[in-house]
């Protein structure tokens, strides 16, 4: 087992869904293997001011011939492993050095490595990542272990290196970490009454709700979650409440009190979802709880 990064592109030709599984050819086959039964650190190539970052990390279950392409491969990710970063780590630091260290060749110099759609990830440079990925004021994560970057990888103690590792399948530590991707992209407002309440302490008084819940395979992921604020999500995990694919929102006809939940209802009748697409709930998951928990 070790850890690795595999490269990933929203626009990619590849069967990528990266919170269940990722596609690469032959010729990665041998360091995908390594990886099984341990953490991969997902990384997407921008165009955006010419940066790189590092973006969520999961756990790779197996790995799969896959019978629809020959020649092709599926990693299949272990069902909630999968875990975004609040923070995206960029692919250099401050400095000018690699976030991945393991990148460098004898002269210090970015190696052809780096173009490897697998690779293998040093322990090192594996909490380094997701430390920083982490490392969030509003999550306020237990720290463990060092980020100086000067430590050779036999200095990084190998309980550190795991204990880290643990804290990502920790339930605690995901669901501060799925709320606060949640809020931030909604605005800290909730999506069915459009309500932005602030408490006292500064704390938005709003919900990260699982369309899928977590008990059913649900990820946490940001389109897999609403804002809610308490009462909306109250009815929403009750099935009083529903989103259709075009976010239009649903009021379930067993209801005792029809007027006074569509009162709370925004004046559009939708859901306020983020403007960006990959943000917002996708139609696979309003569809099961649509299914499985939305009462007609």
């Amino acid at each position: 087992m070790g850890f690795a990064v595999f490269v990933h592109r929203p626009d990619s030709i590849y069967d990528d869904r990266p919170e269940e599984q990722y596609q690469f050819p032959r010729q990665y086959l041998g360091r995908a293997q390594a990886a099984v039964g341990d953490w991969i650190v997902y990384y997407e190539p921008t165009k955006v001011k010419h940066t790189r970052a590092y973006f969520a990390v999961a756990k790779v279950a197996t790995i799969l011939e896959d019978q629809s392409a020959p020649g092709m491969y599926l990693a299949r990710i272990e069902p909630g492993t999968y875990l975004p970063f609040p923070i995206e780590v960029p692919f250099i630091l401050t400095g000018g050095q690699p976030t991945e260290s393991g990148l460098l060749n004898d002269e210090n110099k970015l190696s052809g490595r780096a173009q490897a759609a697998v690779r293998p990830l040093s322990a090192v440079d594996f909490n380094r990542i997701v430390t920083i990925g982490l490392e969030d004021p509003d999550l306020a994560l237990p720290r463990i272990g060092s980020l100086l970057t000067g430590f050779a990888e036999e200095q990084l103690p190998f309980e550190v290196e795991r204990r880290r590792a643990e804290q990502l399948i920790s339930r605690p530590i995901r669901d501060r970490v799925f709320r606060t991707i949640v809020l931030r992209a909604y605005d800290q407002r909730c999506g069915i009454t459009g309500f932005k309440f602030i408490n006292g302490g500064g704390r938005a008084e709003v919900d990260a709700a699982h369309v899928r819940p977590v008990e059913a395979n649900g990820p946490d992921i940001p389109q897999n979650g609403i804002a809610l604020s308490g009462t909306a999500h109250w009815m929403f995990d009750r099935g009083l409440i529903g989103v259709a694919d075009d976010l239009s929102i649903l009021v379930s006809r067993q209801i005792n009190d029809r007027d006074g939940v569509e009162a709370l209802i925004n004046p559009t009748g939708k859901l306020i979802a983020p403007s960006a697409p990959h943000l917002r709930p996708h139609p696979r998951y309003l569809s099961w709880h649509r299914e499985h928990v939305f009462k007609l």
